[in-house]
């Protein structure tokens, strides 16, 4: 199986150094360039095409959001995920970041083996999103009154069934969950988000609350 590819994105060369080395010695992963500003970090990701981005928030020149913007949103780049790294865990750009189309986001701090088991997960199109980020995405919403601008993603083609599925989704609930409380099996809860992240055009789970929100589905 070939080796999940790696960019790392941060403006300090002492963190760059640290998690290259920490991910370039694990088996299955590999460092394919580091960048030290966000004009880098989108250049490195057209060049690779890495799996991930390891992407800090604060860089010169133009910040880990801004950059993110741009390699998820443009078709050459659209298929690399961007892991944000953050210093807080209820940081203000948790929130842009995830509109940008970040598919998670890690603290600075967290321990070595999470953060590779990280990369696994968002490299495998999963979100990496803790209740309390999400929690915080929730109350984000909420707290902002609905826009007057139409909604940016209806809900056209989507099922009853699935609507129910989204609402738990954008509640913060995992798969597990969503199974006991429909009282249906794992493998369906599955096969309904994976129709939903189709038919909504949706990265990933983050996308998925956004959707949710902007819809109108869920408003409070």
């Amino acid at each position: 199986m070939a080796d999940i590819r790696v960019v790392v994105a941060d403006d300090q060369a002492l963190v760059r150094g640290s998690f290259g080395m920490l991910v370039g010695s694990s088996p299955g992963l590999s460092v394919v360039g580091e960048a030290g500003n966000g004009v880098e970090a989108i250049t490195v990701a057209r060049k690779q095409q890495p799996d991930v981005v390891l992407m800090d928030v604060r860089m010169p020149d133009m910040d880990g959001i801004e950059a993110t913007r741009h390699i998820c949103g443009t078709a050459q780049t659209n298929g690399v995920r961007v892991l944000i790294l953050t210093t807080f865990d209820l940081d203000a750009y948790v929130f842009s970041a995830l509109r940008a189309g970040a598919s998670g986001f890690l603290l600075k701090d967290t321990p070595p083996a999470d953060l590779l088991a990280a990369i696994r997960i968002v490299a495998d199109g999963e979100a990496l999103l803790a209740p309390s980020v999400t929690r915080r995405l929730i109350a984000e919403f909420t707290s902002t009154p609905p826009s007057p601008r139409p909604f940016a993603r209806g809900l056209d083609g989507v099922t009853d069934r699935e609507k129910e599925v989204l609402l738990l989704v954008a509640s913060g609930l995992s798969n597990q969950e969503i199974a006991a409380e429909l009282r249906v099996s794992l493998a369906t809860v599955k096969t309904h988000i994976g129709r939903l992240l189709a038919k909504l055009a949706a990265r990933d789970r983050a996308q998925l609350v956004i959707v949710a929100y902007e819809s109108g589905l869920m408003h409070h």
